[in-house]
C-alpha cells in the first residue's frame, strides 16, 4: 500500500495503461526524474489510478474502474493523460465523467438528464433506462418520467430544486437548441444558470477548434443571461473552464 501522498511515477512496460501515474515513455519516466535530481521546480497534481473492470470486459464491456489516486509530477510533455483516442477509450473516457456525476448527485435534487450519449453514460452508470433522443427525468437516483415534453418537465419540477445535466448537441457546440427542444426558455429561467451541468469529453471540446458553445433558448434575454465561462466535466475529478456564448455573438465572428 502506497500512502496517497507519496509521489509516484509510473513506468509503462508495453501493456494496455489507463491510469494517469505513468510516463508517456520509459525515456520520458527518465527525463522526469532527471528534472527532480536536477533540482527544477516540478509541479504535483493529484492523478487516477485506473484499469480496465476486468470483470466486466470478460462479459464485452468497456467499463473503467478506479482505485485511487496517486500525486505524481505535473509534467504534461512526460506524464499521460489518463486515456486518449480511439473507441475502446472513448468508453472509458464516458465511464470517467458518469462516475464523477454520480458521486456528486445530491439526493434533494430532481435531475433533468438531456439527450446526447454522453448523458446516455450517466443513466447507464445509474442502471436506469434513457431516452437517448429525449429528456428524462430522475430523483434520488431513480427514474421519474421518460421522455418528457416542455410542458411535462415544467409541472414535473415545479417548486422543486433541480439540476440540468446536459453535453453538446450538434456539430456547432450548442447545449441548448438544438435537439433539446424539451428543454425550454421557461425551464431554463426556472432552475436558473447555477444548476446547469454541462458535460462533454475532451475530443469533442477540441473538435470546435476554440469555437465557443451556443445557448440558443429562443429568449435573447435569457441567452445573454447565459452566457460565460462554464466548468465542463470532462472525467473523475477532471474539469475544463469552456465559454457559452449567445447565437448573435457567434454569427457575429462568423
Amino acid at each position: 500500500m502506497v500512502d496517497e501522498q507519496q509521489v509516484v511515477l509510473g513506468v509503462p512496460a508495453g501493456v494496455k495503461i489507463h491510469s494517469g501515474v505513468y510516463a508517456i515513455t520509459p525515456k520520458a519516466a527518465g527525463q522526469v526524474v532527471n528534472m527532480l535530481l536536477d533540482g527544477r521546480l516540478v509541479s504535483l497534481m493529484a492523478a487516477d489510478v485506473m484499469d480496465i473492470d476486468e470483470v466486466a470486459f470478460r462479459q464485452g464491456i468497456v467499463k473503467a474502474k478506479r482505485f485511487g489516486e496517486m500525486q505524481v509530477p505535473a509534467e504534461p510533455r512526460y506524464v499521460q493523460a489518463v486515456k486518449m483516442g480511439g473507441k475502446e477509450v472513448d468508453e472509458l473516457v464516458l465511464a470517467d465523467i458518469a462516475a464523477e456525476v454520480v458521486s456528486e448527485l445530491d439526493d434533494d435534487y430532481y435531475y433533468v438528464m438531456g439527450s446526447g450519449s454522453t448523458v446516455a453514460a450517466v443513466m447507464d452508470e445509474l442502471g436506469l433506462p434513457n431516452t437517448l433522443l429525449g429528456v428524462d427525468v430522475i430523483y434520488q437516483q431513480q427514474l421519474v418520467a421518460s421522455d418528457v415534453t416542455a410542458q411535462q418537465l415544467l409541472a414535473i419540477t415545479a417548486d422543486k430544486q433541480v439540476k440540468l445535466v446536459i453535453t453538446l448537441i450538434g456539430g456547432q457546440g450548442h447545449i441548448l437548441g438544438r435537439g433539446n427542444q424539451q428543454l425550454s426558455a421557461p425551464f431554463i429561467q426556472q432552475i436558473g444558470r447555477d444548476n446547469i451541468i454541462v458535460i462533454a469529453t475532451k475530443t469533442k471540446l477540441e473538435a470546435l477548434q476554440g469555437r465557443s458553445l451556443i445557448a440558443d433558448s429562443g429568449d435573447p434575454l435569457l441567452d445573454s443571461a447565459l452566457a460565460g465561462y462554464y466548468k465542463i466535466v470532462c472525467g473523475y475529478r477532471d474539469f475544463v473552464m469552456y465559454q457559452v456564448a449567445e447565437p448573435s455573438d457567434v454569427e457575429s465572428t462568423c
